[in-house]
């Protein structure tokens, strides 16, 4: 087809923007996962297309489509709760979707380059640059595509490859469509190595690598979901409110729970303000037994401030800075400190942000709560698999426990992909994970990453449940991603030496 080949440029534009839109509808809430691979396929088309600036067009409005779409509710939080003009938010979402289309603009640059239009030399291409888009300036590894595929026959890969690896098994997929579309290569054969590629990847679902470990004593824990509006969150006028909310919910299950599990910055206050709150906490919850982990503001005594974590109820009494807690590593660009210093520091106002936190270590100790070890991650941290993996291979935790505050991002489909991210985690682990959330979603999900337990968004509750942790490790807990990187430069090499014969 001449037009698969070397389309207009603007029709060529105009179909590669409605392919990467609709696939945002592969990612929770919609969960269409099949559309991730047609989506795709509108990015290797466009990408690969014969004239190099028709490409790089295509390219660049199939991401704007793409990214437009699945990161408008960043919009949200500057509207709602910035003051920010609606107009001014859509140009931030739209200036972001222009950011993140460089990655694909290299995949593209890449792929001409090298005169590769190879499925698995495009797949290996396509990882490079994804690992870009996840680690430059802090990394924003946003819509990758694997992550829809976690409720697909395929997620069985993820224990073995990661999140990246579903990606791959994404591009090979949609890139031999692609040639059977340009006519590239022959029907039939591209057809059966699907069929062998689609078919090693659906047998991944009946590798086990974890079980559940009945050696242990099963764990009582209660996911508490105050669902603090964020407007009034932070007013102080409120804070009564919510501090008379979180006692309600918290003492009921006092004696009846092992672990109490609060969202982030529960609590409106820096922690040394809230000092007698938290003793209190402490004191009723060694009396009765049970054990809690709240996220608060902490400061140290070097006057850097962190967004923490802090566990209560130990046999030693509440200390502001002895205490067992985690520090929250990986930050929000422009939502916890404003990067490149005195540079950007103008933004400040822009974006709301009063003070720029301070990082925590990357490998930090576990959180032990009744005798079990917990992987912690506050917030936007849990998309960041490495950390998360990294962590867990050190710590070698029975669960893996995120603690968030998506009240900043209302109803949007925002709430939803984060949650999605997180499921991935406990899938690539083999660990269960517990996540409190103010708003929501509030869930337990299990080792295999399916959801076991969750509660509406916008509602007062707590969720309760007993669990077992897993024994066994998953080889991406070992290994990482190093075994998708690996596999990309063998398929690299292997292309690079055919395409030289």
């Amino acid at each position: 087809m001449n037009f698969a080949k070397n389309p207009p440029i603007i029709t060529a534009c105009i179909v590669a923007l409605l392919l990467g839109a609709i696939g945002t509808f592969s990612y929770s809430p919609f969960d269409i996962w099949l559309l991730a691979f047609i989506s795709c396929a509108g990015l290797i088309w466009a990408a690969t297309l014969e004239q190099r600036k028709t490409a790089l067009w295509a390219t660049f409005a199939w991401s704007i489509g793409y990214f437009c779409t699945g990161v408008n509710w960043v919009s949200v939080s500057m509207t709602q709760f910035g003051g920010v003009p609606v107009v001014v938010s859509y140009v931030a979402v739209f200036l972001l979707a222009c950011y993140l289309a460089i990655y694909n603009l290299l995949f593209s640059v890449l792929s001409h380059q090298f005169k590769l239009n190879n499925p698995f030399a495009l797949a290996a291409i396509f990882t490079f640059t994804e690992y870009l888009r996840g680690v430059v300036f802090t990394g924003f590894p946003w819509l990758q595509f694997g992550y829809s595929l976690i409720d697909s026959p395929f997620a069985g890969i993820a224990p073995i490859l990661g999140a990246e690896g579903l990606t791959f098994l994404v591009i090979v997929a949609s890139g031999y469509f692609v040639k059977i579309l340009k006519q590239e290569s022959k029907t039939l054969p591209s057809l059966a190595l699907l069929a062998v590629v689609f078919s090693l990847s659906f047998a991944t679902r009946f590798l086990n690598f974890v079980q559940i470990d009945e050696e242990k004593q099963p764990l009582i824990v209660s996911l508490v979901q105050g669902n603090i509006e964020q407007k009034m969150k932070w007013d102080p006028q409120h804070f009564n409110f919510s501090v008379k909310t979180y006692e309600q919910l918290i003492l009921p299950h006092l004696g009846k729970t092992d672990v109490i599990i609060l969202p982030e910055s529960a609590i409106p206050a820096l922690e040394n303000q809230i000092g007698g709150i938290l003793n209190a906490l402490d004191n009723l919850s060694r009396q009765t037994g049970s054990e809690i982990i709240i996220g608060t503001l902490y400061e140290n005594e070097k006057e850097e401030l962190f967004n923490s974590a802090v566990l209560l109820g130990k046999n030693e009494p509440y200390d502001l800075h002895a205490s067992e807690r985690y520090n929250k590593h990986h930050l929000v660009p422009f939502g916890e400190y404003v990067p490149f210093g005195s540079v950007l520091d103008w933004m400040r106002e822009v974006f709301i942000l009063p003070i720029n936190l301070s990082q925590g270590s990357f490998i930090q100790s576990p959180m032990m709560a009744k005798n079990n070890r917990f992987n912690l991650a506050i917030c936007y941290e849990i998309i960041f698999g490495d950390q998360v993996q990294q962590n867990q291979k050190s710590q070698n935790a029975d669960y893996l426990l995120t603690i968030t505050n998506d009240a900043w991002f209302g109803s949007s489909i925002g709430p939803w992909q984060h949650f999605q991210m997180a499921r991935m985690r406990a899938l690539e682990l083999g660990k269960p994970l517990l996540r409190a959330a103010n708003t929501g979603i509030t869930a337990i999900v299990n080792a295999n990453g399916k959801v076991i337990q969750q509660l509406p968004q916008f509602t007062t509750e707590v969720l309760t449940a007993t669990l077992k942790p897993t024994k066994g490790d998953t080889p991406f807990k070992q290994f990482g991603s190093w075994l998708i990187y690996g596999l990309s430069l063998i398929c690299l090499i292997i292309s690079f030496l055919i395409r030289r014969r």
